[in-house]
């Protein structure tokens, strides 16, 4: 009798799953509390797996050999609660697609900020050094549909494939064996604290879990210098590889005795440096020559969303930081920024605090455009400062205002530091929406 798989959640992440385990000849159901998206529908039928949405049929999920959850799905959820009453094994998609891997090496990367640009960035080094190697994870695709095609292509049988994988916390709730080669921790601060009791220390040991079954030979990089990780700390079987300050100075990193110009990179501010050393050490270990490495990163591009210069009008750079969905995120961004600031701020609060922001917004920041629909607690934290200030409901507004504000040699910065949900689908939206303004006020500028 074949095992029953049940797929909880069919984004990109638990679809890829369900045509993994189908592929591999399992029972598969996929069950989805909301909405499906047509492509990932059509997906399912192409594969012949049977599918549900707007509900979950306890009587199909609970009938399960083991169920895949997707990450955004809460263990206080009631599907979960009766998952777990019932005493079913459940893993997440990394923890799948991992058993059938196959050889390989894997860098896996976690953190509360930085994750994308750091994947990203380690992903350019690799593959500029000409190694054999795929991303996704977190970003971009999942990894059991990386593997799906390298079992139906035969390249599972390749030795020397590399994956560079970004993981969330959430994905590593759910991880049972996975064990990278190299696992990165970069940083741990205030978010998610919802899906774990309200309290820091659980949240810590979720990211530490990345770590959780590497053994010798493998490598744990870490920020040595972030107090949240040093309070929280969890041994690992792994070579631990502490990135301290001083790794940064006049333009320069050094790893070793290897320098690395980062005059030319895109990447700017001291986070960003951070980010660098941390893949430049991944690449390093996984067999990059330090020539490539340095080729790389003069050639690498900012992610979309994350500090990315989308245009200069008229002397203003425009910069587009719209995953920047907490304050953490917010202080970096200002922090990196060179010219006098209009700061486009605001959204659906997470209960922010945005007491660490002043230095940086009272030193960097020119004027605050407000974009939310709530803008109240952002306007009582910042008021003191005297900063010219100003509401507005929607990116081609925000982008208006800041382009009175804004003079020759200014930069207009996006960076939220909340959620999107009161006027966009998603950051991702926000982000495209404030692009397209400002593409708009380009065309009209004489």
């Amino acid at each position: 009798m074949k095992k029953r798989i049940v797929i909880l959640g069919s984004g990109e992440s638990g679809t890829g799953a369900a045509k993994l385990a189908r592929f591999l000849g399992f029972d598969v159901f996929v069950s989805d509390k909301g909405l499906i998206k047509e492509s990932f529908k059509q997906e399912l039928e192409e594969a012949g797996i049977p599918w549900e949405e707007n509900q979950h049929t306890m009587a199909l999920v609970l009938n399960a050999d083991e169920i895949i959850k997707s990450p955004g799905i809460p263990e206080k959820s009631e599907v979960m609660k009766a998952v777990r009453e019932k005493g079913i094994n459940v893993i997440g998609e990394i923890e799948f697609a991992y058993r059938y891997a196959g050889k390989c090496r894997i860098v896996a990367i976690t953190g509360s900020n930085g994750k994308t640009t750091t994947t990203e960035l380690t992903w350019h080094l690799m593959h500029e050094a000409g190694l054999n190697v795929r991303k996704g994870g977190n970003v971009g695709n999942s990894f059991a549909r990386m593997v799906l095609d390298d079992l139906q292509t035969g390249n599972i049988k390749v030795k020397d494939r590399c994956f560079v994988l970004e993981i969330s916390s959430f994905q590593l709730d759910d991880i049972q064996q996975f064990r990278p080669s190299v696992s990165m921790l970069l940083n741990i601060t205030l978010d998610h604290l919802d899906r774990y009791e309200y309290k820091l220390e659980n949240y810590s040991a979720a990211k530490f879990r990345i770590s959780m079954n590497q053994r010798r030979g493998d490598k744990f990089i870490y920020n040595g210098y972030d107090p949240v990780i040093q309070e929280n700390w969890k041994e690992t079987g792994a070579k631990k590889i502490a990135i301290r300050k001083g790794f940064y100075k006049n333009g320069v990193i050094r790893v070793g005795k290897v320098q690395f110009d980062m005059s030319q990179s895109a990447l700017k501010g001291p986070h960003n440096m951070f980010n660098a050393v941390c893949a430049i050490r991944a690449a390093l270990l996984m067999g990059a020559e330090p020539s490539d490495i340095q080729r790389g990163l003069n050639t690498f591009e900012t992610p979309p969303h994350r500090l990315e210069k989308v245009a200069v009008i008229q002397g203003v750079t425009w910069i587009n930081d719209s995953k920047a969905t907490n304050v953490d995120s917010v202080f970096y961004a200002l922090q990196a920024m060179e010219a006098p600031t209009v700061w486009i701020v605001g959204g659906q609060d997470k209960g922010n605090d945005y007491e660490p922001l002043l230095k940086w917004v009272k030193k960097k920041v020119k004027a605050i455009v407000c974009m939310g629909v709530d803008n109240s607690k952002i306007i009582q934290a910042f008021k003191g400062l005297k900063k010219p200030m100003v509401e507005t409901g929607s990116a081609q507004a925000a982008v208006a205002e800041a382009a009175k504000m804004a003079k020759e040699g200014d930069a207009v910065l996006l960076s939220p530091a909340c959620a999107s949900f009161d006027l966009f689908k998603n950051y991702e939206d926000r982000g495209a929406q404030f692009r397209e303004a400002v593409k708009a006020l380009k065309n009209t500028k004489p």
